[in-house]
């Protein structure tokens, strides 16, 4: 099919070019944007056509497409185009299609940006070819781009489909099987190659090429974890246990709480009783009610390190959709609340910012990302596609390490770690997954087949990255659409919600192995046949052996009955969400695959089938593996630091080292206010600090029930000692944990991942090590492991060298809060004005540097690492803590980890903004190691009056509890005094180690966001205190209605696909006393619903359609262009008994639609674009609220609240001077970000778009509709705000902002 080519300057230098600007300083960087259009049928677009692209690709006010470029390359200068590769339609596709469709194109087909970039060197600049080329290199993914030599005139890929063949074994014995081993990338060791030659000789006949290649997949050592449950003999000892039974014994030391353990995709414990809102039927608009359920808490983690490896964004989009897919796939179908992220990467090296500890002669290799790439893009891949699935990220951590060590070895995270867990819920009723019958329907949801992620589960297990093919290795990787995955979830949640029972009999999620893996696992025992004609394909030249292995994204699959596939079709129609019926359970036992795809029914080609296996070959119990380990001594050396170093200069190398260093470059750019169930998040005090220990969300917005995790890692620890390493992480993880109150200690259940070179000499013996002292100190402690995943493969080929990655085990614990408001934070509150520090040590007396922030450093490992001596002292001080928690006697609270003593304490100020004054009269030990030592212990806070009683707990348990110090200061002109002994060793300005601390970070944020946003946010910690709140109000006052008795006015809560901020919403305005509508777009285009019996229409926040076109483009061109919905929205706003809100995504829409700040033509007066720096902004900010027309603000004004925003497009443009000036007059810009004196400020974070005046809401001129990109439905009760001054903290238990909501249901009421 034809492509037509339109093309549009770009308005300004997008991330990827700043990024290169700061790299390749003299260098200038012209684009244009290139849209290729698909066409089916003959002849080019009419004339009317052209106009509807045009609307749909130009923001409004620019200068529109040509059909001609209109960049040229001069003399020295070097012109490229840069665009997706063609083998397989990218999500940006899928969503521009999508809206070209619901605009009446129906003839576009597919749609790919390309973008042509003219490089210039600057005047007197002399750059060779070969700099050129690395620059142009650095601005695009070589992994999902490449560079289109021609301009695009057809998609279509000269790809002919590889034949299925035989493999032939029973001629040509084991060699035929090598064979394929080699020429399909099998990843088959010596024991697979006998084993499977062995097989096929006793069943007497061949395997196909399909055959050999899904046993490859399902059996491969990422999807069997071989290396877990293989018999070990270690230095010559045969082992009794596997390392999967000593973790399953963790579980007869704990309490039996677990609902689901060790067999399915994710791991629950018992949770509680809960009200949740539920749709009365999801199949079509209609109304929420409230309902009780037991609802129980999930959790799952993973890794996806080798995808992020080699493309780092892509790789941690699908890692993070993956782990999705693992809580969505619970038992028969579990609810999504939040995530969890961590990275690991080697050395840093950033340009313009030496760190001494990295050596600058190290090299990498070209195959896989550098360490600075992953650092910044994996975490913008994983914040990417949970922003808009609409998934908050809580907690996280991130660790850069790369070191020679003393034996000459190189250990680096060349191998990255990308870490994703999940937290969700699930109905006690969905627990347990139905056995698979005969006559089942065999179901795929989610998005198209594509020949992407082809051989992932064998490229994975590959023992040393590089050793694969790199065109295998990036046909492994996998592309990720957030968006296709959300409306999947959306059909999975209406069946889990469904009135009359859940529809699903059992689900997986579809992963390593493609289909061939999901749909096994889904008919084991019973068997299944599949059609390979049913599955929609996105690309036609895919091969079945493609078809049955790829590991394409957003895909799950289903077992249903008959009966109920006329309500899922009618969901998946709803939300657009594709649905593929592929086949049927057989109860014969077999797997069978039928290569139906040319004559498209059920009957075959009369030759044999591609697959055709008995289930119990492929998933069957197998023989162990068997696994010799021999432990290799490592090579340590005492600690040495340099003779009189002063603890100021330590600690300016230590506060730079990015596992102590701040860690905002991460938080600033992820959503963490989404679904509103958030009641702690990784930020925290005044300034907005990422020093949480611990995440906790509710299972519900109408109570305090809810959940915790906490994350504990310390793999540099484990190269001193791999057992110290792992009771360290066990230890950390409860030092986190322990500042939110759970229900007991026994009650903990945690995710274990292991991500370890464990087939490389030495270390297969270091993790059985790390292994046996995990389990052996949670069974002193009584907590226990319920699930985890391993990736074994950590080690990564350097020109000859094999580079192994630190040995490391994450432990996600998890446990019910039944209070979530009982957590205590790190910042200093200096209670009553004489808040007193305390540090309760748990290894009292011990003051161990090895695998210290402070011995890498300085370039060391050290050769003592703290560790975890006594359990029973941490069960003490995990339980003592609980119960202050619990009495509210805490102020503040951190535990010492990374960066020792001193780093806990400073952590404590920089997030408190205060200063303290501290003298550690701990004997027995140097200055710098009482500061820097990383032993186990904790920080308190606690008002004077308290203390004595404190610190007696403490000693009535068994446990030193030292007064250190008091709180002292607030503000810029606070200062921290540190002596040890008596001795002063340390009195600087607390501003001054707060850039130290966040140094690192905001050199990352550089290359990440607008420099001069982030210099303005650097600077502004210089000399900032605290928001500016103020309550000029009482919220426990409702607002009069006219007759009480009156029906519930109603409010359509109105959603689009890419809609993420609808249940929330819903929430607050029912909690406000509408009675609230689901309703989404495709129920006004299909004409099924009208808007007629709504008083208020309201459209939430999210990413329609991705934003691929610009923020709400594809929404508002569904509004304009369908027919019905025109007419819809039309009829609505023209009735004067009706009013609207738009939060968000629905504040673009309205702006574009024209509901606020209409021009007198009726267009648009502003458009909101870009935030000015860059990129997505999270934050809690203060508004204002100014005199205005506005309804829903009627009471409320010379309020300033704070309020959570989350967009990455909030900056308002107004057409002209004068439209702003006209609007700010009239009175219909109510809502304006806030600087710390309460007046409209345009500083960056505080306004976190730099819209002009600090305008953050428009209203229309007579009130009715208001327009805001704040999100007050994600602050309509107290513990959904992130921090709030302590005089104001009793009056938003009753959130202010639900009486905006309130205003809109009396007005309603009255209007009627």
């Amino acid at each position: 099919m034809p492509v037509q080519r339109f093309y549009r300057r770009e308005a300004g230098p997008g991330r990827s070019l700043q990024r290169a600007a700061l790299l390749c300083p003299g260098v200038s960087i012209d684009a244009e944007l290139c849209y290729n259009v698909e066409l089916g049928g003959p002849g080019p677009l009419s004339g009317e056509q052209k106009k509807v692209l045009q609307w749909l690709l130009c923001p409004p006010h620019s200068a529109g497409l040509t059909e001609e470029p209109t960049l040229q390359a001069g003399d020295g200068e070097r012109l490229v185009e840069i665009g997706p590769r063609l083998n397989f339609s990218t999500a940006w596709s899928t969503n521009a299609v999508s809206i070209c469709q619901s605009a009446g194109l129906s003839r576009v087909s597919r749609v790919e940006l390309s973008r042509r970039l003219l490089v210039k060197p600057g005047d007197g600049e002399d750059r060779t070819r070969s700099q050129v080329e690395d620059l142009v290199g650095s601005l695009y993914d070589s992994m999902t781009e490449c560079i289109y030599a021609q301009p695009i005139t057809s998609f279509a890929v000269q790809t002919q489909p590889q034949d299925v063949f035989e493999v032939d074994i029973l001629g040509k014995g084991r060699a035929a099987l090598e064979q394929a081993n080699d020429d399909l990338g099998l990843a088959f060791d010596a024991w697979d190659l006998d084993y499977y030659t062995s097989l096929f000789k006793r069943v007497k006949r061949n395997p196909t090429s399909v055959e050999c290649f899904d046993l490859a997949q399902s059996n491969s050592e990422h999807s069997r974890h071989w290396f877990f449950r293989g018999r070990m003999i270690v230095e010559g000892l045969e082992q009794k246990e596997t390392l999967f039974s000593l973790i399953m014994g963790t579980q007869h030391h704990s309490n039996q709480n677990n609902v689901i353990k060790f067999c399915d995709n994710s791991s629950g414990i018992t949770g509680t009783e809960v009200e949740c809102l539920y749709p009365g039927d999801p199949s079509q608009a209609s109304p929420y009610e409230s309902r009780r359920s037991t609802r129980h808490v999930i959790f799952t983690a993973e890794t996806h390190n080798f995808p992020t490896g080699v493309a780092p964004f892509s790789g941690a989009t699908t890692g993070t959709g993956g782990r999705i897919r693992d809580v969505q796939s619970a038992g028969r179908g579990g609810h999504l609340i939040a995530g969890t992220a961590g990275y690991c990467f080697g050395n840093l090296h950033i340009p313009g910012f030496p760190l001494p500890w990295e050596e600058s002669a190290a090299t990498y290799p070209s195959s896989f990302a550098t360490p600075l790439q992953v650092a910044i893009q994996a975490s913008d891949g994983a914040s990417d596609y949970g922003n808009k699935f609409g998934e908050p990220v809580l907690a996280g951590f991130s660790r850069s390490f790369g070191m020679r060590l003393p034996s000459g070895e190189r250990r680096e995270w060349i191998k990255p770690i990308m870490f994703s867990g999940g937290l969700g819920s699930i109905e006690d009723t969905h627990v347990k997954k139905e056995e698979a019958e005969p006559g089942m329907e065999v179901v795929k949801i989610g998005g198209p087949v594509y020949r992407i992620g082809v051989g992932g589960g064998a490229a994975s297990s590959v023992q040393v990255q590089g050793d694969n093919s790199s065109e295998r290795d990036l046909g492994a990787v996998q592309r990720g659409d957030a968006e296709m995955e959300q409306k999947m979830n959306r059909a999975l949640r209406a069946c889990l919600e469904r009135r009359d029972g859940n529809p699903i009999c059992s689900i997986h999620d579809q992963g390593a192995g493609g289909n061939g893996n999901v749909l096994k696992e889904l008919c084991e025992p019973a068997g299944a046949v599949i059609y390979a004609s049913r599955f929609k394909r996105g690309d036609p030249t895919l091969s079945v052996l493609e078809l049955w292995g790829a590991e394409y994204q957003e895909s799950n699959a289903l077992l249903l009955r008959p009966a109920d596939r006329d309500f899922v079709e009618r969901v998946c129609r709803r939300e657009k969400c594709p649905v593929d019926f592929v086949g049927r359970i057989t109860g014969d036992g077999k797997i069978v695959l039928v290569n139906d795809l040319h004559s498209g029914g059920e009957a075959a080609d009369t030759g044999r089938c591609p697959v055709d296996l008995e289930l119990d070959w492929v998933l069957g119990k197998m023989p162990q593996k068997e696994f010799v380990l021999e432990r290799v001594a490592p090579s340590l050396r005492p600690l040495s630091l340099p003779p009189g170093l002063s603890v100021l200069a330590a600690l300016e190398r230590v506060l730079k080292l990015p596992s102590v260093a701040s860690k905002r470059f991460l938080t600033n750019k992820v959503d963490r206010s989404v679904t509103g169930l958030v009641a702690q998040q990784q930020c925290v005090g005044p300034l907005h600090t990422p020093l949480a220990d611990v995440a906790v969300i509710a299972l519900s917005p109408f109570g305090l029930r809810g959940a915790a995790t906490a994350i504990g890692e310390q793999p540099i620890k484990g190269l001193v000692s791999p057992a110290a390493g792992a009771r360290m992480a066990v230890g950390e993880a409860l030092t986190n944990l322990v500042f939110a109150q759970v229900t007991a200690l026994k009650d903990v259940k945690c995710s274990g991942n292991w991500m370890w070179a464990a087939k490389l000499p030495g270390e297969g013996a270091n993790l059985w090590d790390a292994c046996q002292a995990m389990c052996e100190v949670m069974g002193r402690l009584g907590v226990a492991v319920d699930g985890g995943k391993d990736s074994l493969s950590m080690a990564a080929r350097v020109g000859g060298e094999t580079v192994k990655a630190p040995g490391s085990l994450v432990i996600s614990a998890y446990a019910v809060c039944p209070d979530i408001t009982a957590t205590v934070t790190p910042d200093l509150q200096d209670p009553e004005g004489k808040g007193v520090l305390l540090y309760v040590p748990v290894s009292a007396g011990r003051h161990r540097l090895g695998g210290s922030a402070l011995a890498q450093c300085y370039a060391q490992l050290g050769d003592c690492s703290p560790d975890l001596d006594d359990p029973d002292k941490l069960s003490a001080c995990f339980n003592t803590t609980q119960s202050l928690i619990k009495d509210r006697v805490l102020s503040a609270g951190h535990d010492v980890s990374d960066g020792g003593l001193v780093s806990c304490l400073l952590e404590m100020a920089f997030a408190g903004n205060r200063g303290f004054d501290v003298d550690l009269t701990l004997r027995c030990a140097g200055v710098l190691d009482v500061l820097f030592s990383e032993e186990l212990g904790l920080v308190l806070e606690v008002a004077e009056s308290n203390s004595d009683q404190v610190c007696q707990r403490y000693a009535d348990a068994g446990l030193l509890c030292h007064r250190i110090g008091t709180t002292c200061g607030f503000g810029p002109k606070s200062k921290v005094r540190v002596s040890v002994c008596g001795q002063e060793v340390l009195d600087e300005p607390l501003p001054s180690l707060r850039a130290l601390w966040e140094s690192t970070s905001f050199q990352l944020e550089r290359l990440q966001a607008n420099p001069l946003c982030v210099q303005q946010e650097e600077e502004g910690l210089s000399y900032r205190t605290q928001p500016y709140f103020k309550l000029t109000f009482d919220p426990a006052v409702t607002p009069l209605i006219k007759d009480p008795g009156l029906a519930k006015p109603r409010v359509a809560v109105v959603r689009e696909e890419g809609s993420n901020g609808d249940r929330e919403m819903s929430a607050s305005l029912f909690m406000a006393g509408f009675e609230v509508w689901d309703v989404t777009m495709q129920d006004l285009c299909s004409g099924s619903t009208t808007l007629d019996p709504f008083k208020a229409v309201v459209f939430v926040g999210g990413f329609s359609y991705a934003d691929v076109l610009g923020s709400a483009r594809g929404w508002a061109a569904t509004v304009t262009f369908n027919p019905k919905a025109r007419e819809e929205f039309e009829r609505f706003r023209r009735r004067e008994d009706t009013l609207s809100l738009g939060v968000c995504n629905g504040c673009q829409l309205m702006a574009l639609l024209g509901w606020v700040a209409a021009a007198a033509d009726g267009g648009p007066e502003v458009t909101l674009t870009h935030n000015k720096s860059g990129r997505f902004e999270s934050r809690f900010v203060s508004v204002g609220v100014l005199s205005s027309p506005a309804i829903m603000l009627r009471g409320m004004e010379g309020s300033a609240l704070g309020v959570w925003v989350a967009h990455g497009e909030g900056l308002m443009q107004f057409r002209s001077p004068e439209a702003q000036k006209r609007i700010s007059h009239a009175s219909l810009a109510p809502l304006r970000y806030v600087d710390e004196a309460g007046s409209p400020t345009e500083e960056y974070p505080l306004n976190p778009n730099g819209s002009p005046q600090g305008i953050a809401g428009l209203c229309s001129a007579d009130g009715r509709h208001l327009a805001m990109m704040p999100h007050p439905e994600r602050a309509v009760v107290g513990w959904q705000w992130a921090w709030v001054p302590g005089e104001l903290r009793a009056s938003v238990d009753a959130s202010p902002w639900l009486s905006m909501f309130k205003n809109a249901a009396a007005w309603c009421q009255s209007a009627g």
